[in-house]
């Protein structure tokens, strides 16, 4: 059921997403206009989300729809983690069983 490339795209398409969202939430935190600070946040983060959106067509070519899709899912487990460490957002024990729970169920989806 798929290559290692396959699901090494996989795994990289949704952390290039999770990455985006990243940027789009740093430009977010800049005053939105025409300006270098906020471009280039923006264009960092769209950047991220179309290749994202690429890799998500191929990998689509390669493995089934019912499983790409849930697992992009795991593009919750990145932004957990990139919260954590480059925002200093709080990661709360409820935080942490969602994403446990999240593990669990792309298990149970690819076995």
């Amino acid at each position: 059921m798929g290559t290692i490339k396959s699901w090494l795209l996989l795994i990289v398409m949704t952390l290039l997403g999770a990455l985006g969202g990243y940027y789009l939430k740093k430009a977010a935190s800049q005053r939105i206009g025409f300006h270098i600070s906020f471009l280039s946040f923006f264009a960092a983060g769209a950047l991220l989300y179309g290749i994202s959106a690429v890799l998500n067509i191929i990998v689509l070519q390669q493995l089934p729809y019912t499983v790409v899709f849930p697992l992009t899912s795991l593009t919750y487990i990145w932004t957990l983690l990139l919260s954590a460490i480059l925002l200093k957002e709080t990661i709360t024990r409820r935080k942490i069983i969602g994403v446990l729970f999240i593990i669990v169920g792309s298990i149970f989806l690819v076995l």
